[in-house]
């Protein structure tokens, strides 16, 4: 619990100092603030999420190749299918768990985030507002940010997703839905967070995409 207490101080502390740039800079917001605190974390956990993107490009093309496993042994030998399919991700240096650090890593950053704004000490609440939004401790009143929040989660979600497999297809169409619904009731600096997040996160999978990995022939063919 002091260790999470010490979290939420440092974040707090933290956006109070990217808000005293924005003073420094002329352009006061807290709003803008949340913004640079965003890209900053995006920064700190680029080298996590660089290997989680391209695990994640590799995964989709190589989707074919697992429905061809999967038609071919579900039925005759699952073992073997599991078998096979383990040794395409590693003959093409694809890790299924490649998601979970960086989701485990960002999973406290929201929970403080969001202790820290429902109580925000703000040094100026003049600048506690954002374009509509009066105050960033709550909620949307407009639901802006929560329908932006899922539409930009959607977006990303469909560089990485394969359309052939029907669990991802299913989670591509409900996990939008799940964000907008929980942006709705958190404050609006953070579904703020998440859309920026949202963003960078597709702009850096965009650039990760257009290396156009190889994927190398291998397990599929036995």
């Amino acid at each position: 619990m002091e260790i999470f207490n010490a979290l939420v101080d440092g974040m707090t502390g933290l956006m109070n100092w990217l808000y005293q740039l924005t003073v420094q800079a002329g352009v006061p917001s807290y709003g803008i603030a949340i913004i640079l605190l965003t890209v900053l974390i995006k920064m700190l956990l680029y080298p996590l999420t660089q290997k989680q993107m391209k695990s994640m490009v590799v995964m989709q093309r190589l989707q074919p190749k697992v429905k061809q496993i999967q038609d071919k042994w579900k039925n005759k030998d699952p073992k073997k299918m599991q078998q096979m399919i383990m040794d395409l991700y590693k003959e093409n240096n694809a890790n299924p768990m490649a998601g979970c650090l960086p989701l485990l890593i960002q999973l406290p950053i929201l929970i403080a985030l969001y202790r820290s704004l429902y109580a925000f000490p703000f040094i100026n609440e003049a600048h506690a507002s954002f374009i509509w939004v009066q105050n960033l401790s709550g909620t949307d009143p407009y639901y802006i940010l929560p329908l932006l929040a899922g539409i930009t989660t959607f977006l990303q979600s469909k560089m990485t997703t394969s359309m052939t497999d029907p669990t991802q297809k299913t989670m591509l169409y409900m996990m939008p839905l799940i964000i907008v619904w929980i942006s709705a009731t958190v404050p609006a600096g953070l579904a703020l967070y998440w859309v920026v997040f949202n963003v960078v996160g597709a702009i850096q999978q965009y650039f990760i995409n257009k290396q156009n990995m190889p994927v190398k022939e291998g397990a599929s063919g036995r």
